[in-house]
């Protein structure tokens, strides 16, 4: 999704639902719809009020009864919810999987400790980011890593073509795409309590950025303390038969606090975090390290390198990049994608990326590009909106402090 992200597009559709004659509108969509991918909790989502959007080639749902402002709220005060189905999980096997994965991000896979992961991005000969991915290891022949719906397709012929190369050169390295499992992300305060009505394992040993095998709610599934809101909780990748029935049961031990939530408060919570959106804040001419990433890079791999485009990346880490992500606080309306941004003389030094009403802070938030030198918190900046331009400065990110479940 481009464009000011799906926090708009889910208030555009609330209003063009109460405005618009509803059989214009089914009629308009349902060619459209015919032809999107569903999860299997589609009909679930339907039936509980679900407003379904197109959404990288999925019929997915923007947002449920209530408000994306009431959603991101409750989200950060009880729990949500969250359909991640349309993402795709992949496991990788073989006695060289992490040398290959290696080849292909940014991060020190060999480092990491059985059972746990980092967030990494899969980079292009040029440095750029093909796409970010959450990684890990389950154990020294196994990682287990999911890639973004709308980057699918170029992200497996991506690692396809450089399976075949080093696996043609005697590795030892294969594939599974979990297309048979289903993702649930349940986020906020609690996550942790209402879950572990669910299973035996004790919640409160695992720690952000860790992952089990564990039977949940009988059922036996994969675990990952994670998330995309900056709150704590769990992505939960479950077979998909037992989807719906893991969602109601999840539901059903919050008694109500935990709401099904749509992509739109995901937007909101994830951009209030600071948290890239692939296709808004990252593409692939944008280097990790001029998307604020610099910490996902390895440190042996900084000093060795042999990761697609280090040499370009390499050297940025060394004299800087030239431009920079960084944070907004604004006045007026809020600034959105492509918003160009100026200095306070009015010249142009950068773009919005993401942008829109922090339903926590109760300000605008914004997150963009600008040239090295107008990077530091406190910098004054305008942005222009619909040709005028409002009041922005610098700020640190994230917008909303994170409460990831870490060891005290």
């Amino acid at each position: 999704m481009r464009g000011g992200g799906l926090w708009q597009l889910g208030q555009s559709l609330t209003r063009h639902l109460a405005q618009a004659d509803k059989k214009t509108v089914a009629r308009r969509y349902l060619s459209a719809e015919a032809e999107l991918k569903k999860t299997v909790l589609h009909d679930f989502h339907v039936a509980n009020g679900g407003k379904m959007v197109p959404f990288a080639g999925w019929s997915m749902p923007i947002q449920y009864k209530d408000s994306i402002m009431d959603s991101t709220l409750n989200c950060r005060q009880n729990g949500s919810l969250f359909d991640v189905s349309h993402m795709c999980g992949l496991s990788l096997k073989g006695k060289d999987c992490i040398p290959f994965l290696e080849k292909l991000v940014i991060a020190d896979v060999a480092a990491l400790a059985p059972g746990t992961g980092t967030l990494t991005v899969f980079t292009n000969e040029k440095g750029g980011a093909i796409d970010d991915s959450v990684i890990t290891k389950v154990k020294d022949d196994h990682i287990y890593l999911v890639v973004n719906a709308g980057c699918r397709d170029k992200d497996l012929a991506h690692i396809e073509e450089h399976m075949k190369a080093f696996k043609a050169k005697g590795g030892d390295v294969s594939w599974h795409i979990h297309d048979e499992r289903s993702l649930l992300a349940l986020q906020g305060p609690l996550a942790g309590p209402v879950l572990q009505h669910l299973t035996k394992e004790d919640l409160s040993k695992v720690y952000f950025g860790q992952f089990h095998m564990l039977d949940i709610n009988g059922v036996h599934c994969f675990l990952t303390r994670t998330g995309y809101t900056g709150e704590d909780g769990f992505e939960i990748s479950v077979p998909s038969e037992h989807a719906v029935d893991l969602a109601k049961a999840i539901l059903e031990k919050s008694e109500g606090k935990v709401r099904l939530t749509g992509l739109g408060a995901r937007d909101s919570l994830r951009l209030e975090a600071g948290l890239c959106l692939y296709g808004n804040d990252m593409e692939q001419h944008v280097t990790p390290v001029e998307a604020g990433l610099t910490w996902a890079i390895g440190k042996r791999r900084r000093a060795e390198g042999g990761f697609l485009g280090a040499e370009v990346i390499l050297k940025q880490l060394e004299e800087g990049p030239s431009v920079r992500r960084v944070g907004f606080f604004s006045s007026g309306p809020p600034p959105r994608s492509h918003s160009e941004i100026q200095d306070d003389k009015g010249k142009g030094i950068g773009e919005v990326t993401s942008g829109g009403f922090s339903p926590c802070l109760k300000k605008n938030i914004a997150m963009g590009y600008v040239i090295s030198g107008s990077h530091k918190a406190g910098t004054k900046v305008k942005i222009v909106i619909r040709g005028k331009s409002y009041d922005g400065v610098v700020t640190k990110m994230p917008f909303v402090p994170t409460k990831y479940y870490k060891p005290s």
